[in-house]
C-alpha cells in the first residue's frame, strides 16, 4: 500500500513530466525559429524568457520534493513514480550532475547541422570545464556523506539497541528500547534527508552553472537535450516494464 507522500508525489510527478514535455516542444520550436529567423525568435529576450520558465520548472520540482521528503524521505530513495530502469540510473535520488557535462561533450562531438552547442567559444569551454571540476568535487562530498549515513545504520549504538530489543521480554523494557530505536532512526532519516538535499543542490548548481556559461539560444538547445533525455528514459522504462509484466 502506497503512503500519502508516495501518492502525492506520484501525482505531482506525472503532471510535472507532462509539463516538461510541453516545454520540450516549445524549446524545439524556439531553436528552429531562431535558426530560420522567423516568428520573432531572433529576439534573444524571448529565448531567455523561455529558458527562465524551464529553469523555474526544475526549481519547482525540488521545492515540492523537499517539502514531501521532510515527511517521508525514504519514499525518494525507493521511488514508485519511476521505472526500475530510471531508478537504476539514479544517483542519490536523482540524475548525476557530472552526466550533464558528458551530454554537452556528446552534443559538441556529434557536430550535427544547426547545433549551436557545437560552436562554443574557448571562454565558454573554460567556464564549463571549471564548473565540471567544482561539481565533481561536490559530488564526492555528497558520496562521502552518503557512505557515512549508511555506516551509521550499523553504528555500535544501533546494533546494541537491536540486540536489546530481541533479548528483552519485559513489556516496559521493550517499550523503552523501541523508543530509543525510534530516536536513533529519526537521526538516520534526518541524515538521509540532508544528503538528498545536498545532492539536489549540486544538481541545481550544475544546471545554473551551465546555463550561465551559454548564450540564450545555446541554453534552449541544452535544455531541450536534457528534457528529451529525461523523457525518453521515462518512456523506455515504461515500455520495459510492460514487456516484462
Amino acid at each position: 500500500m502506497n503512503t500519502k507522500v508516495e501518492e502525492k508525489f506520484s501525482q505531482f510527478f506525472e503532471k510535472w513530466i507532462c509539463q516538461l514535455n510541453e516545454y520540450l516542444q516549445q524549446l524545439r520550436r524556439g531553436s528552429e525559429d531562431y535558426q530560420a529567423k522567423t516568428n520573432g525568435y531572433d529576439n534573444e529576450q524571448e529565448l531567455q524568457a523561455l529558458v527562465s520558465k524551464v529553469a523555474q520548472h526544475y526549481k519547482d520540482y525540488y521545492t515540492i520534493k523537499w517539502a514531501l521528503a521532510h515527511e517521508d524521505v525514504l519514499a525518494f530513495f525507493c521511488p514508485i513514480w519511476v521505472s526500475p530502469l530510471e531508478n537504476a540510473c539514479s544517483w542519490v535520488t536523482g540524475w548525476k550532475p557530472s552526466a550533464v557535462f558528458k551530454l554537452v561533450d556528446s552534443i559538441r562531438k556529434s557536430r550535427l547541422p544547426g547545433s549551436n552547442l557545437a560552436e562554443l567559444t574557448q571562454e565558454q569551454l573554460r567556464k564549463i570545464e571549471a564548473l565540471r571540476v567544482r561539481i565533481r568535487s561536490e559530488e564526492e562530498k555528497v558520496e562521502r556523506e552518503m557512505e557515512r549515513q549508511q555506516v551509521a545504520v550499523a553504528d555500535t549504538k544501533m546494533a546494541e539497541l537491536s540486540r536489546l530489543g530481541i533479548r528483552l521480554k519485559n513489556g516496559e523494557q521493550v517499550s523503552q528500547v523501541e523508543g530509543l530505536m525510534q530516536v536513533a532512526l529519526k537521526g538516520v532519516l534526518a541524515g538521509l534527508e540532508k544528503v538528498m538535499k545536498a545532492a539536489d543542490c549540486v544538481r541545481l548548481r550544475t544546471l545554473k552553472g551551465v546555463l550561465d556559461a551559454l548564450k540564450p539560444v545555446e541554453c534552449v538547445e541544452f535544455l531541450a537535450e536534457v528534457g528529451m533525455l529525461q523523457i525518453q528514459l521515462s518512456q523506455y522504462g515504461k515500455q520495459w516494464d510492460m514487456q516484462h509484466l
